[in-house]
């Protein structure tokens, strides 16, 4: 263990690095690293299980900065203790392609396990972390071979507590009894507002109490021996999740910035860095760092030599249970099984021989009844809709916790006995998403979770988070219209899809039958590097017939030309329709044909997925000096840069009533879309 003047240094050269980064950069929030440094020197210098020369290690300890406006406190831990970033990236900080961006992400940085920034995910993304090992431990050890052994760490901030999502994350955690989860709370008192008090009355210790946590503290967060010795304490429990209050001073050692808002998110400036250089006994030039400070904190022959000891184990484990073994590693690096291919086309081709007439939502449930089977890292769940969403399957039993906190598990058809593999979230919508991502970040596991579409708009911001990252995490979005009838606007989705497919690197489908429903289940599982929104229906949808399945995965596809319907005639035009709105596509097709006008009908289920293909296939699929006629129930805007001539979509909010009083009402018929394309022909004069 250092002594306290080494430990004094080590902090001191956390704080030198945060104040001379955020003013060389002339932004970003010194106060929090500066108040955290001798946190991170307990947690980091004496704690953690880490490898700087391999970040990627498997059962590396996990690390969440959910406080991630303190971005240089993680950078200067990760520079200081020999990950791959030298000090020329610390001068880069927040600067253009740097690897030191202003809140930490996850693929740029290597040892950042999460991006944050938005308050309280990074705690609710930790509680992920946690899950995964508790339920990969569960699944894949055995007596006398504990190859997933890790803790997760979080230091967190008034913001995430203040944040709603950090009280769904934090029941949730209670509830699972997440015993290797511990989380360092930095309560400094201090927003960008100025002092909490007078809006953040809550008792913390309390409420984490209430949630079924071991609460230590509040503790000295500036004395870095009692701040050890509570992760110590902490880790020597594993019936529950451990907050550890550390009571800390904002911009801990600048004279005049210190406690106060000042601190918080702008630089110190030069004259206060000269002051906080002298208070700290720190002489030393911006990002000098003295050698035997280096030295005390580097970090990668203990990292190495934890790595060797769990090779050394984890050789053991492949030599009794090889099987086990080779499964983990597959399921860590995100490889889906050999016969997944084989499985997907089965599964396509059942669909479309029973040409089934179910609505969509039923039609994944029974694509997951496949996939689940063949995939044991599929973990679904759902936020108290189950037997609405349609998120469980025979393969899939629900999560539970013994009084102990051991997972319970259940005899499965061939007598092996297995945890579950569905989670009940509750109504938790947000964090069910945040913890979602944690989950895909951690490995081993392909998320997925329930609820209305419409209340997409709760998880929004980890949706787009799931974007940001590249995480295969993926969202079975039910009640997808105004077609779910009396419950009304509140529930009926009209501006959601539009506004999801405006989120970068998120795929959304909107399937029409089982068998679009089946492919776009399977290409969700085949994007490694993004997530997915499906949208389904809760009314039945007929089977539409296609000649075949090779199409469906881009995107769109040419579903019925005239010649389909018996006429031996070029299309005069196209209608595109996307999910339930097909149907109205392809009767409004013969409606057309009896007027003598023969247009094609493109099914769409996924503009996103449409939006990647060549020039070359759009153009086969929406051939140019063709009008062209949207067909969907929802918003209109996201249609015209397809370059139709008309949308027969909703612009408003919906209205109570049974689902077919409400097609007549909004226009949702054959009759109109035949109208709707006679106009856009030239057929016929606009009403």
């Amino acid at each position: 263990m250092a002594n306290t003047q080494q430990q004094q240094d080590m902090a001191n050269a956390i704080r030198a690095l945060a104040m001379d980064a955020v003013q060389l950069a002339n932004s970003g929030h010194p106060g929090a690293p500066m108040g955290m440094a001798d946190m991170a020197v307990a947690l980091w210098g004496q704690h953690l299980k880490h490898n700087p020369s391999q970040p990627q290690w498997l059962d590396r300890d996990r690390f969440v900065l959910s406080n991630g406006h303190g971005s240089m406190l993680i950078y200067a831990l990760l520079h200081l203790t020999g990950y791959p970033l030298p000090i020329e990236e610390l001068k880069n900080f927040r600067k253009l392609h740097s690897k030191t961006a202003g809140h930490p992400e996850v693929g740029i940085t290597p040892g950042v396990e999460t991006t944050t920034g938005p308050l309280g995910q990074g705690i609710t993304n930790a509680v992920g972390f946690a899950l995964a090992e508790k339920l990969l431990a569960k699944e894949f050890n055995r007596d006398g071979h504990a190859v997933v052994d890790h803790h997760t760490y979080v230091f967190m901030g008034d913001g995430c507590l203040m944040e709603g999502i950090s009280h769904e994350a934090a029941a949730l955690a209670g509830a699972w009894k997440l015993g290797k989860l511990i989380a360092l709370y930095d309560d400094n008192g201090i927003s960008i507002d100025g002092q909490v008090a007078p809006w953040f009355i809550d008792n913390t210790a309390q409420r984490f109490q209430a949630y079924g946590w071991n609460v230590i503290g509040p503790v000295d967060g500036h004395d870095v021996d009692a701040v050890s010795q509570a992760i110590a304490q902490a880790k020597g429990q594993n019936a529950a999740p451990t907050l550890i209050i550390c009571k800390t001073a904002i911009g801990k050692g600048s004279p005049n910035r210190a406690n106060t808002s000042k601190a918080h998110g702008e630089p110190l400036g030069a004259e206060e860095i000269a002051l906080t250089r002298e208070a700290l006994g720190w002489p030393h030039a911006p990002f000098e760092i003295p050698a035997d400070v280096y030295a005390a904190w580097d970090a990668k022959a203990r990292g190495a030599a934890a790595e060797a000891e769990w090779n050394t184990r984890f050789a053991a484990y492949q030599a009794a249970h090889p099987a086990l073994a080779a499964e983990l590693l597959r399921r860590m690096a995100g490889e889906l099984p050999k016969n997944f291919a084989q499985v997907a086309v089965d599964a396509a081709i059942a669909a479309h021989t029973k040409a089934e007439t179910v609505a969509s939502r039923k039609a994944s449930q029974l694509a997951l009844e496949a996939f689940t089977a063949a995939l044991p890292e599929l973990l679904g769940g759902s936020a108290d809709l189950t037997g609405s969403n349609l998120t469980n399957t025979k393969s899939t039993p629900n999560l539970r916790f013994d009084a102990a906190g051991d997972v319970v598990q259940t005899a499965a058809a061939d007598g092996q006995l297995v945890g579950g593999r569905h989670i009940n979230y509750g109504v938790r919508e947000f964090g069910m998403a945040a913890i979602m991502n944690g989950l895909a970040l951690h490995g081993g596991f392909i998320p997925y979770g329930g609820t209305f579409l419409t209340f997409s708009d709760y998880s929004r911001n980890a949706i787009r988070m799931a974007a940001l990252m590249k995480q295969r995490v993926i969202h079975v979005f039910t009640h997808d219209s105004i077609g779910l009838g009396e419950d009304g606007p509140t529930h009926q989705s009209i501006e959601h899809a539009a506004s999801l497919r405006l989120i970068p690197n998120l795929d959304v489908w909107r399937p029409a039958d089982t068998a679009e429903t089946t492919i776009a289940w399977a290409v969700a599982l085949e994007n490694k590097n993004r997530p997915t929104a499906l949208l389904l229906s809760r009314q039945n949808l007929p089977y539409s017939p296609k000649k075949d399945l090779g199409e469906i995965s881009r995107g769109a596809y040419i579903l019925s030309e005239p010649a389909d319907i018996g006429i031996k005639r070029k299309p005069q035009g196209v209608i595109i329709a996307t999910g339930s709105e097909v149907q109205l596509a392809l009767a409004a097709q013969k409606l057309l044909a009896e007027k003598k006008v023969y247009v094609r009908v493109v099914s769409m289920p996924s503009t996103t997925t449409f939006d990647r293909q060549t020039l070359a296939y759009k153009k086969s699929v929406l051939p140019a000096g063709l009008p062209r006629v949207a067909v969907e129930m929802g918003s209109t805007d996201g249609w015209w840069k397809y370059g139709v001539a008309a949308v027969v979509g909703i612009d408003t909010y919906g209205e109570s009533a049974p689902a077919p009083v409400l097609f007549k009402h909004f226009g949702f018929t054959a009759e109109n879309v035949t109208d709707t394309v006679l106009v856009a022909l030239g057929k016929a004069k606009k009403k």
